[in-house]
């Protein structure tokens, strides 16, 4: 009778877990068919987004480092000058990479201009003078994204340097010139937004690795709803004059969900006046820092110094 009645308990006990599962499976199915649509019946991707990765870091596989600049020391690298002072607020987080197999097919010149910016990357990367990213970089710069979305254009603001971004769903006569941003023309395939960028200002970057192309390069982007707050973000890279081949990235785009969230204003071209242009003032304003790192690092004293260039 006890092994009776303990048999009936734990089929009921199993009933309901499978019950409680089932409805847990069907809630997100419904969720994955729950994504908002425009009018046109087409996914709406109005609203706050975010990448989640380290690519504006490096877009392939890397090992965390001390600096962005380093020099070599008796047991590896260590931060150059202008680093520092930084420390750990100066270093490189690893990250896993975005490119399709690890591997951008550079041309052989191409890839020597990419090592050497690498290790120029404070004075040649277009991120730390606060000029506008360019696309794809834009899209996974570690601020929000704000897209508006309506039947004939797609609008994309920025965070960062309030940069932004018109995708053109209606037919628009080609401006014909060069821009950080590029031109951009988009269609719809199923529910996967294709964008095709062109005339894109050959100085942006892809990251702070030193990955550049040429005023060639062609980007296709593919926008594809996961779930209502989950987009997948696929990208075709083609530029003949830089790389051997066109080469992919892949990454998901989060949704903000936080009840208020919202673009801030990072304006940042204030903020490197001084970086690019101290140097025409008849008196240098930034000239010497100091600062006491305790009785383990003692006393860091840095001097500035600046000159036109040859």
């Amino acid at each position: 009778m006890r092994n009776r009645f303990r048999d009936v308990l734990l089929v009921v006990i199993t009933a309901a877990v499978v019950a409680v599962f089932s409805v847990a499976t069907k809630s997100t199915a419904s969720q994955v068919r729950a994504v908002a649509r425009t009018a046109d019946g087409k996914p709406n991707f109005s609203g706050i987004w975010q990448s989640m990765n380290t690519a504006n870091w490096d877009l392939q596989t890397h090992a965390a480092r001390p600096a962005l600049t380093t020099v070599s020391g008796p047991a590896g690298p260590v931060p150059a000058a202008p680093g520092l002072a930084l420390g750990a607020l100066g270093g490189v987080p690893g990250g896993l990479g975005v490119v399709e197999g690890n591997e951008i097919p550079y041309l052989p010149a191409a890839a020597a201009k990419k090592k050497e910016n690498g290790e120029n990357v404070l004075t040649r990367d277009p991120e730390v003078k606060c000029f506008l990213p360019g696309v794809p970089r834009a899209m996974y710069l570690p601020y929000p994204i704000q897209i508006v979305q309506s039947t004939r254009k797609i609008m994309m603001m920025f965070e960062y340097a309030a940069a932004n971004r018109t995708i053109h769903l209606d037919k628009v006569e080609h401006p014909g010139v060069e821009s950080w941003m590029g031109f951009s023309v988009g269609r719809w395939d199923g529910d996967t937004l294709v964008v095709d960028t062109t005339s894109l200002h050959e100085d942006t970057w892809f990251d702070r690795a030193g990955n550049f192309h040429s005023d060639a390069l062609h980007v296709v982007e593919r926008f594809t709803p996961l779930t209502p707050d989950h987009l997948t973000y696929d990208v075709t890279i083609e530029d003949p004059k830089v790389f051997a081949r066109p080469w992919k990235i892949s990454m998901p785009l989060y949704r903000r969900v936080e009840p208020n969230a919202q673009l801030m204003e990072y304006k940042c071209v204030e903020f490197v006046e001084e970086l690019m242009y101290g140097h025409l003032r008849k008196e240098q304003l930034v000239r010497r820092w100091e600062g006491d790192l305790g009785a383990t690092g003692g006393r860091l004293v840095i001097d500035v110094a600046r000159r036109p260039s040859h």
